[in-house]
């Protein structure tokens, strides 16, 4: 089953002699249990990607599905629930609440939805304990490392019974031990049945992936699977 269908997606910021066009004609379907590592130079259209796929942004033109939900009709209200219930994002520059403790950050989603704090925050510590983060569970953003930041994003991410996980640069701010960890944590979440994009400018993380694609231009330029060498698809297509 498909968790994420994007048809025909572009995406023009500005008009006139402004325009700037981000994603040209994207066709994507990502199905239950797999993940996509998401690979190209700066300004090729990987955040937009992101940002379409999640309802963050309304493509020009195309359409976007989660599940069976058309993002383009839904109202505000009914968009934010699918954000908050089946889609989790993992963004550079974290997203955390300052006046939140970690833990209480990671709740904040399951809160927002009505269940009761003491088991939003018991899911918390729990996907804070899988990232190995929970040691600074009631330290605020400000008190911790980048690092650990980085995980406790993703602990909120995967938190709850989201379907789609959309991560840029998850592993970012963290050493490459840390880095594998993180995107085993994410790879055991997609055998459960979740789907992932990764956005990465590391060919180790992209090597995790079932499926790499290549954005140029904001045009999908390839799309290969990682047993292929990473190495030599970059110098084909040129990224």
């Amino acid at each position: 089953m498909a968790v994420l269908s994007m048809r025909n997606v572009s995406r023009t910021h500005g008009s006139g002699a402004a325009a700037v066009t981000a994603l040209i004609d994207v066709d994507l379907t990502v199905q239950a249990g797999e993940l996509v590592a998401v690979m190209g130079p700066s300004g090729s259209g990987k955040s937009t990607l992101l940002n379409l796929a999640g309802g963050l942004d309304q493509p020009s033109s195309g359409d976007v599905h989660v599940e069976e939900s058309d993002l383009a009709t839904l109202n505000k209200t009914k968009l934010a629930i699918v954000r908050r219930n089946r889609v989790g994002f993992v963004f550079q520059d974290y997203n955390l609440v300052p006046s939140l403790t970690l833990v209480e950050n990671v709740a904040l989603p399951l809160e927002l939805d009505g269940v009761k704090v003491l088991r939003a925050r018991q899911e918390a510590m729990r996907a804070l304990t899988e990232m190995g983060a929970h040691e600074h569970a009631d330290k605020f953003p400000e008190e911790i490392s980048g690092g650990q930041a980085q995980r406790a994003a993703i602990a909120r991410a995967l938190i709850g019974p989201r379907r789609l996980i959309l991560a840029d640069e998850p592993t970012g701010a963290l050493d490459s031990a840390a880095g594998m960890d993180v995107l085993d944590v994410i790879k055991s979440r997609c055998e459960r049945g979740a789907s992932g994009i990764v956005v990465t400018h590391d060919a180790r993380a992209a090597a995790w992936a079932d499926r790499i694609l290549f954005l140029r231009d904001g045009r999908i330029v390839d799309s290969s699977e990682p047993l292929s060498s990473v190495d030599s698809l970059l110098e084909e297509t040129g990224l």
